[in-house]
């Protein structure tokens, strides 16, 4: 599905300079389009995209923040070298995939704030012990570091539902790719992949169901995991 570019402006907030978007945004928005209307249309997800005229010195490319009741979808390209090095190496015919699967990601981030979930686990999950430390600062963070790993995780678990979805033929790369991606240190906020694991075949998904559906059900699965 390729969609207007008309229609894709719809989503903007209205601060957003929409009428001004580079090609890299406009490449980005345009691979992103088939997620963004179901979304939107299906989902009645309240998503505006936001495009800031610069990157600060920490902002990746693509993030989803929370606002006033509604997703906000920002674009931080202009001026941050990450926008290229998160593609690097992937030969241009098979980035818009990915870029679809980001897209998914971050709209799986949208799904969880809209539906009061945000750093929630599963009705009748009882969370197992884990490491307590003496520091209460350095408790926070590690606190903090497993929620984010957890939402990290759900939305890597729909950008694969999604992608079995809507590109079932390239499957395995988006796959191969999230492992490649994903930090390999024991328990980062980002190592997600106790939960991609599980999700090494496309048959772990069942397309009766909406991707976010499917995600929370393995998703659940990979909190066992992630408690050992």
């Amino acid at each position: 599905m390729k969609l207007s570019l008309p229609f894709l402006l719809s989503f903007f907030a209205a601060s957003a300079g929409a009428a001004q978007l580079t090609e890299a945004e406009t490449r980005w928005l345009q691979a992103g389009s088939p997620v963004l209307a179901y979304a939107k249309q299906e989902l009645q997800l309240p998503i505006d995209i936001v495009v800031q005229p610069q990157a600060g010195p920490n902002d990746v490319p693509l993030a989803m923040g929370f606002a006033d009741g509604r997703c906000k979808l920002v674009f931080s390209m202009r001026g941050n070298p990450q926008a290229e090095q998160v593609l690097a190496g992937v030969p241009a015919e098979q980035q818009k995939v990915l870029i679809e699967a980001m897209t998914a990601h971050e709209v799986g981030h949208c799904w969880r704030q809209a539906h009061g979930s945000w750093h929630a686990l599963p009705s009748g999950f009882v969370e197992g012990p884990h490491e307590q430390l003496d520091n209460p600062e350095l408790q926070a963070l590690s606190d903090e570091m497993r929620e984010t790993r957890r939402e990290e995780a759900f939305s890597d678990l729909v950008a694969l539902a999604w992608t079995q979805r809507a590109n079932a033929a390239q499957y395995a790369q988006v796959h191969a790719w999230l492992m490649q991606v994903r930090q390999p240190v024991a328990h980062g906020s980002h190592n997600t992949r106790a939960w991609l694991q599980l999700a090494s075949s496309a048959t772990v998904f069942d397309s009766e169901q909406n991707p976010f559906e499917q995600a929370r059900v393995l998703w659940g699965k990979g909190l066992l995991k992630d408690e050992q």
